[in-house]
C-alpha cells in the first residue's frame, strides 16, 4: 500500500513519462493484461490512456488492470491513469521518503 508521500513522489516521476500502451473498444483482454505486466516489471511505473471509444472509464480500467496485474492505481486523471508495481528483484524507483 503507498503512502500519500510515496503517491506524491510517482505522481511528479509519471508526469514526465509518456503513455505507453491505451485500453480501447475490446476492453481489458488477456493480451493487455500481459503487456502491463511486461511493462511493470521492465519500469515499475506506466501511464495508461483509455479511448474515447472503450466501454470503460479511465477509473474503472484502471483499478481493473490493478487488481489483474497485483499493481497500485497511483491516480487517475482524465482519461490517463498511472499505475505502479514495485519489481522485488530489479528495483527502478526509489520510494524513500525523507
Amino acid at each position: 500500500m503507498l503512502t500519500s508521500k510515496q503517491r506524491a513522489v510517482l505522481k511528479s516521476i509519471a508526469a514526465n513519462e509518456d503513455t505507453i500502451l491505451q485500453v480501447g473498444k475490446n476492453g481489458i483482454i488477456d493480451t493487455l493484461v500481459s503487456q502491463v505486466n511486461d511493462a511493470l516489471k521492465a519500469r515499475e511505473l506506466i501511464k495508461m490512456k483509455v479511448l474515447d471509444n472503450s466501454m470503460l472509464s479511465a477509473q474503472e480500467a484502471a483499478f481493473e488492470l490493478a487488481e489483474k496485474t497485483k499493481s497500485e492505481v497511483v491516480h487517475v486523471i482524465g482519461s490517463k491513469f498511472v499505475l505502479f508495481k514495485r519489481n522485488p528483484q530489479d528495483p527502478k524507483i526509489d520510494l524513500k521518503t525523507k
